[in-house]
């Protein structure tokens, strides 16, 4: 891995962890998705009920989150 690789997932990161702080400031709020707004899939019902104003399905939220880390 050289620098430019390493400046790369270093930057990745960081907006990971900017997105993740946005996301996690207050309660969500509004109405929740249909789809997912980053991959397009669709949100189950369960997910929109018990995660008001939700954007994200499962698999990118967590995804999201692990790149917080």
């Amino acid at each position: 891995m050289d620098d430019i690789d390493r400046a790369t997932r270093h930057a990745a990161r960081m907006l990971a962890i900017q997105l993740a702080n946005q996301v996690g400031k207050g309660h969500y709020q509004g109405e929740s998705l249909h789809q997912c707004e980053e991959c397009d899939d669709d949100i189950p019902e369960g997910r929109r009920r018990h995660v008001p104003g939700v954007r994200l399905c499962v698999p990118c939220q967590t995804r999201l989150e692990r790149l917080a880390r």
